[in-house]
């Protein structure tokens, strides 16, 4: 599972992107996903997560 966050599984967003001209194409909208070294059930192991999720402390980091 590319582009998804492991704790609050936020993935890839699509919708139209307008020009000036109002020529409509299809985008894409990716997280920011970092890969950390986190406690999951106590074991430290290396996971993606988005940056919302690490700013808001909803995942504890393994030193």
């Amino acid at each position: 599972m590319a582009n998804v966050c492991a704790i609050c599984a936020k993935g890839v967003a699509t919708g139209i992107q307008v020009s000036h001209s109002h020529i409509r194409t299809k985008r894409t909208w990716k997280p920011n996903l970092q890969k950390v070294h986190a406690l999951i059930n106590g074991t430290p192991t290396r996971i993606s997560v988005c940056t919302r999720c690490l700013r808001s402390g909803k995942v504890q980091r393994a030193m």
